[in-house]
């Protein structure tokens, strides 16, 4: 949101294509990458055992439901994104829908949210698969202590510049990349070879009486943790080259990329691992790496999925710490959290912030299920309010083509997000209260904030993210 308020608020071309102050550096190769990148990670190395817990055999369908969830809704923001071609995201399009305040405040926070628990869920994981591939810090305590110190050399990173992030964002993305290709091509060579068993992957029985519909739904409130992270790339519109014309074909494109991978790798990790053994344990994929291919170095897959997952905490992380900066600079939380350091031109007060936070999640909740469904609930709010964004705004025109989703995509979006964000879909009640605790502090920072100023005799300015109806 900072960066609305820096650019220059231009008519924009027949192409979409406004002025910015922002360098359009980002073709639609880096695109794609920035984008594959962002959703690969965390979610099917450190969560394909758990949602194999839930449904057992047929292990790749809660992927699939999450992935066509993912779509109908990635939609409804390219419509958006392609129309108002500006970096705010799901705060612009709320604001421009609703005008209310508040309501712009609460997606923006809960926007950052979802990026520290994201984070948060990447730590832990790191540090269980740490603990697994090198046989050190096996103990509870020991697996959170890890878990911090990588969080902490995340901020580290993040307070050195986002030219450092960006950087490492590439090499991870190259490494999760190769180490779920790694995975696929085990698991064909050692089905090939006469190992496992194809025929688990159409098991359909549960391990429960409840049918087979609530398991999946069950599980796809956690699969669904693993397609997030395409929304983060509209936020990149106003440094790419023509997005009015790329983002379509991009953001389908690395979706159906980063599906089409997601299924290949839960049907081989199912076909070589039971489904009771794949669910045993915080390393899914190291165990279909030990039973397809005994000979692979673990310590070197278990590098690869470090990579992987780190590569998730460093991206959201800097989106977290970015967006609260952003916050503080439109003067609705406390103006401390837009301090930048000298020199280097990071806000760390923000990246101090939601590192505390990160730190507070790992300690005290620490699991990987809980954490990542978090995250999932938290966007899929998001995504409900961002699909009726789409609806009312469907009778703006703007002076240029842009993506129009089919018109009934968009009630889908909107009844699906809302309907998998309900207690009927089996989501522990922890993941409601860690949501409620984290959007409760933002109202607290928010009330602060509009207190501060009314004592020193300052209204909430009519400026205040007006720049994002503009």
């Amino acid at each position: 949101m900072a960066t609305t308020t820096q650019q220059t608020h231009a008519a924009s071309d027949q192409s979409g294509e406004q002025d910015t102050k922002l360098k359009r550096v980002m073709g639609p190769g880096l695109l794609l990458l920035f984008i594959v990148g962002d959703v690969l990670g965390t979610g099917i190395y450190a969560l394909t055992g758990k949602v194999a817990g839930e449904v057992g055999g047929v292990v790749w369908l809660p992927f699939l439901v999450a992935f066509v969830l993912a779509a109908v809704t990635a939609c409804s923001y390219l419509e958006l994104v392609t129309k108002y071609p500006k970096a705010a995201g799901a705060a612009l399009y709320t604001h421009k829908a609703f005008g209310i305040h508040f309501v712009t405040f609460l997606v923006a926070f809960a926007v950052m949210s979802s990026g520290v628990t994201s984070a948060s869920t990447a730590s832990r994981a790191f540090a269980e698969n740490f603990a697994e591939s090198f046989g050190v810090g096996g103990s509870a305590f020991g697996v959170t202590l890890i878990g911090i110190a990588f969080i902490a050399l995340i901020a580290v990173v993040n307070v050195r510049g986002v030219g450092e992030s960006v950087k490492a964002n590439v090499v991870f993305t190259c490494i999760e990349l190769t180490g779920l290709l790694i995975i696929i091509l085990i698991g064909a060579a050692a089905l090939a070879g006469g190992q496992g068993d194809f025929a688990q992957a159409f098991d359909f029985s549960t391990t429960d009486e409840k049918g087979l519909f609530w398991p999946v739904i069950a599980a796809t409130t956690l699969a669904f943790f693993a397609m997030v992270g395409f929304e983060d790339s509209v936020n990149m519109a106003e440094e790419s080259k023509n997005p009015v014309k790329i983002f379509p074909k991009v953001l389908l494109g690395g979706l159906l990329i980063t599906g089409v991978i997601y299924l290949l790798v839960s049907v081989t990790a199912i076909a070589l691992v039971p489904a009771d053994e794949l669910s045993d344990g915080a390393t899914p994929l190291l165990k279909v790496v030990e039973a397809g291919a005994p000979w692979f170095p673990i310590s070197i897959f278990g590098v690869i999925t470090m990579c992987a997952v780190a590569n998730s905490a460093l991206i959201n992380m800097l989106m977290a710490s970015r967006l609260l900066y952003g916050m503080s600079e439109e003067r609705v939380l406390p103006n401390a959290l837009s301090k930048l350091l000298p020199g280097r031109q990071t806000p760390y007060v923000a990246i101090l912030f939601t590192t505390v936070l990160a730190v507070a999640l790992i300690t005290f909740v620490g699991a990987v299920p809980e954490l990542g469904g978090t995250t999932a609930l938290l966007l899929l709010m998001v995504f409900a309010v961002v699909n009726v964004a789409a609806l009312v705004l469907r009778k703006d025109q703007v002076n240029h083509d842009h993506f129009k989703s089919p018109a009934f995509l968009p009630y889908i979006g909107a009844l699906s997000c809302a309907f998998f964000v309900g207690p009927w879909t089996g989501r522990d009640s922890s993941q409601y209260l860690i949501a409620g605790i984290l959007l409760g502090l933002g109202i607290v920072l928010w009330g602060v904030t509009v207190w501060l100023m009314r004592s020193r005799g300052e209204e909430i300015a009519s400026s205040d993210m007006a720049s994002l109806k503009e």
